[in-house]
């Protein structure tokens, strides 16, 4: 397999909505490279990208997947990403190795809510970009349309460089914009042709949009433009690179994947404008051991760093750890220091990654990307790096999974091989967890969508032979008094031989910490021996509560009284005594049940407040306020009922087209209303 210097290495990843032809692009960038000899197609389930059988099954992608071609001699590195955002944590892999990035628009949809978190992607990660305009082969595209809306949206950094010629229904070639040349299709090349006439006004008017972009990038140009001079096409190229690698200019190409139109002139374009790894990030930092940075050099005579940016777990053939070589060589048969859990691996076979299947090579340099099976404990976003140098680079921060359902088991005694599943599939996927929640003795499964769960769940079937189903998770309710009262709990037992008892006088009070335990005992009624006793007896009556059965908090006893007898009290008797008291004194002392309450924040446009507003209402919660974060987004705040939060994943999805994200936290517990407690109560009792 041929090596590549890291100044030939374009890394780069495909961005963009679902169904806006990602894995078609990628696939036609393999088939003109000469990668492949047949041009696969996601429909018929044979494309090198989309090889997991979820993803044939679907016909959509679910995962990051890695194949590379050569182009005019340099190595292309294309990471190929889900557009649904289910999957939104396989983009975060991607886009956190990547050096630039191809925005996937289709012509029929126009600019989706999905090109717009990319374009945020590559804003955050300062990533250079350019657009692709797919499908422009449907007589039904305005490509003007879709080029306003860029415009629109990012204004002076949008710059066209084609302009499609069609004969009817059908594109029979492209105008170059800067170069106000046409190229026809004469089979699988292109011809330079005439441009038509009724193109060349819209030409102008296209070109004027590149010129205004290239006026951007230096006041030299800017007084050039202003003055009315024409810009030579050595000034435009140069500025162009300049603008494109700064993230100033982004390029708007379009063609169809799937007829594979205009492909050509993309990878010319991602040749010619973005970044190899040396030339984007002069340096990298790196953590040492000792808590302080190191800068590191995109090159090969530094030393080793590679970051593990994705996992894929499989019960047969291991685990395939993905990395990209940041600074140094990553070579076979070595051992590696792993600083995120400090220990060493030995690295055995690397090998570069097409899809599916894997070359074995003798190193990847600087820049480059691979992958090596069988490491024992690191996992994604771990740093792999040399004894001598140990290293840690900055990990990848994956979306919280906020979607929670427990997990049934359809077969009993599968739950360790369940958990033992999940947790496999863990170590591909960051962006779900499985916890165990003690109190409601469920097993809670949290992710990002339904889409998400469902591919969880059928992987769990295929992957590890388990069958799992789903039900609402249980609310883990308190319960408290809000009244002071004084009560005694008696225990007398007489049966032959020593009997049992023990003779308490307790005063309850509301508390705001868990349960406070004094006494206040005259006169040797209650042996202080037996105090610990009576304090036991009720901290474990408080795990059940008299309304419902959940946990009692915020508790204060006093013991106040009592009585004993010489040979049939002991340390059993006073904790019944102690438990007799508090169940009376529990229904005396007005007992309430408690709901927790979480912490809403909620990011989304402008538009959508009101709507948002109007659901936390609906869910019985209580707005705390709103703050304007700038690009048209309102950040808004709020406490919300857990109880209430079961759907507002996929309702809040729904509700702002996508557009709109949150965290909720737990932050306290308060009454319930009286009618939902009713509810709560009677539901408890049903069980």
């Amino acid at each position: 397999m041929k090596l590549y210097d890291t100044s030939n290495i374009k890394n780069f990843c495909l961005l963009g909505h679902g169904n806006a032809g990602k894995t078609s692009l990628a696939e036609a960038m393999l088939y003109t490279s000469g990668n492949t000899d047949r041009l696969g197609r996601t429909a018929d389930g044979n494309t090198v990208m989309d090889f997991d059988p979820e993803e044939i099954k679907r016909k959509f992608s679910i995962s990051t997947a890695l194949a590379s071609c050569e182009w005019n001699g340099v190595k292309f590195n294309i990471l190929d990403t889900p557009g649904y955002f289910d999957f939104v944590g396989e983009v975060q892999e991607a886009v956190r190795v990547a050096d630039a990035a191809v925005i996937v628009l289709s012509g029929k949809s126009g600019l989706t809510v999905g090109a717009e978190k990319a374009w945020k992607y590559c804003e955050d990660k300062k990533l250079p970009r350019l657009i692709f305009i797919n499908k422009v082969d449907d007589e039904r595209v305005n490509y003007q349309q879709v080029l306003q809306q860029l415009k629109d949206k990012y204004g002076k950094k949008i710059a066209p460089f084609q302009l499609p010629m069609r004969e009817g229904d059908k594109i029979t070639g492209f105008v170059n914009i800067v170069e106000r040349e046409a190229r026809k299709f004469d089979g699988s090349r292109t011809v330079t042709a005439e441009t038509p006439e009724e193109l060349k006004g819209e030409l102008e008017g296209l070109r004027e949009m590149i010129c205004e972009a290239v006026a951007e990038t230096s006041e030299e140009l800017m007084d050039k433009y202003f003055s009315g001079e024409e810009f030579t096409l050595p000034e435009m190229y140069a500025a162009l690179r300049q603008g494109v690698a700064e993230g100033d200019i982004v390029p708007v190409l379009c063609g169809s994947a799937y007829h594979k139109l205009g492909i050509s002139s993309l990878m010319n374009a991602i040749h010619a404008y973005f970044p190899a790894p040396d030339s984007r990030d002069e340096f990298v930092m790196a953590e040492k051991k000792d808590g302080t940075q190191s800068r590191l050099k995109v090159d090969v005579s530094d030393p080793m760093s590679a970051l593990v940016f994705k996992t894929v777990a499989d019960p047969y053939v291991g685990k395939l750890s993905y990395f990209k070589v940041y600074s140094g060589v990553m070579t076979p048969d070595t051992t590696v220091y792993n600083m995120n859990k400090d220990i060493n691996e030995k690295i055995g076979k690397i090998f570069v990654v097409n899809g599916k299947k894997q070359t074995e090579v003798e190193r990847l340099n600087a820049g480059d990307i691979g992958a090596v099976a069988k490491l024992t404990g690191t996992a994604t976003g771990d740093t792999l790096s040399g004894l001598n140098h140990p290293l840690k680079l900055e990990g990848i921060d994956f979306a919280k999974p906020n979607m929670s359902l427990a997990v049934v088991s359809k077969n009993k005694g599968d739950e360790d091989k369940i958990a033992q599943g999940l947790t496999k599939l863990m170590e591909e996927d960051k962006t779900f967890k499985l916890e165990i929640n003690k109190e409601t003795r469920q097993q809670i499964l949290k992710g990002l969508g339904d889409q998400h769960i469902e591919v969880i769940v059928s992987k769990l079937k295929n992957k590890f032979g388990v069958d799992i189903s789903f039900e609402t998770p249980k609310v883990p309710y308190r319960e408290a008094i809000r009244k002071k009262v004084t009560v005694e709990g008696k225990h007398k037992k007489q049966s032959g031989g020593h009997g049992q008892y023990g003779h308490v006088k307790i005063e309850f009070e509301p508390n705001d910490n868990g349960l406070v335990f004094e006494e206040k005992v005259f006169g040797g009624s209650v042996p202080k021996g037996y105090f610990p006793a009576v304090e036991k007896g009720l901290a474990e009556s408080m795990a059940r509560g008299v309304l419902a059965g959940y946990p009692m908090v915020g508790l204060k006893a006093t013991l106040i009284d009592g009585s004993y007898h010489d040979v049939d009290s002991s340390e059993m008797a006073f904790k019944i005594a102690a438990n007799l008291a508090y169940k009376a004194g529990m229904e005396q002392a007005s007992p309430v049940i408690l709901e927790p309450i979480g912490h809403l924040k909620v990011t989304a446009p402008d538009s959508y407040t009101g709507d948002i507003i109007g659901d936390i209402n609906k869910r019985r919660g209580q707005m705390l306020g709103m703050t304007p974060i700038g690009d048209g987004m309102t950040e808004i705040e709020g406490e919300v009922p857990m109880a209430e939060m079961h759907t507002y994943s996929s309702d809040l999805r729904s509700m702002t087209q996508a557009r709109g994200d949150f965290s909720f936290e737990f932050d306290r517990y308060a009454d319930a209303p009286s009618n939902i407690a009713e509810k709560i109560i009677a539901a408890a009792k049903a069980e």
